[in-house]
């Protein structure tokens, strides 16, 4: 059982359970849970997310109950907000809150960013969902994956144009 009441330390190439996940199917990223739903009570989950995904990202989508953070630790990022676009770099820090429509894709070869969900909802359960796939998911297993953890899909993916 985990003490929600004691910090912990989660090491730099980690996660907080000793697994990287692999978001097969909608890009090819590495994710290192770094603060767990288990460790806030459900209030927040946190995750580095390796980005091998050059001109990949997720679909047009929206969290129904989650607001999300991204922060920039390397690469360039381009993120929709609603209808705004913002063009991400090192440093910079991007604020999407729930119920509203948002992608992003990488611009660079590689990338990193430490994205951040409030609560947490099943953002975790999410991502080990994508990393079971042992095959390329179809549109409506992309679809169906997200609307079975709290998102909806309503767009496609960004371009680079």
């Amino acid at each position: 059982m985990i003490n929600i009441n004691k910090g912990f330390k989660v090491n730099a190439g980690e996660g907080r359970f000793g697994k990287h996940l692999k978001m097969k199917g909608v890009t090819l990223n590495v994710l290192d849970l770094k603060v767990s739903s288990k460790d806030t009570d459900g209030a927040l989950a946190v995750f580095e997310q390796n980005g091998f995904t050059p001109k990949g990202g997720p679909p047009l989508h929206i969290h129904l109950n989650q607001d999300e953070m991204f922060y920039i630790v390397e690469g360039e990022y381009k993120f929709q907000v609603g209808d705004d676009i913002h063009y991400m770099k090192q440093g910079d820090t991007i604020f999407l809150p729930h119920k509203i429509p948002h992608a992003f894709i990488q611009l660079t070869e590689t990338g990193k960013v430490i994205v951040t969900y409030q609560p947490a909802g099943k953002m975790e359960e999410f991502f080990k969902v994508t990393d079971s796939w042992t095959s390329p998911p179809t549109k409506e297993d992309i679809i169906k994956v997200f609307e079975d953890h709290e998102m909806k899909v309503v767009g496609p993916p960004l371009t680079t144009d």
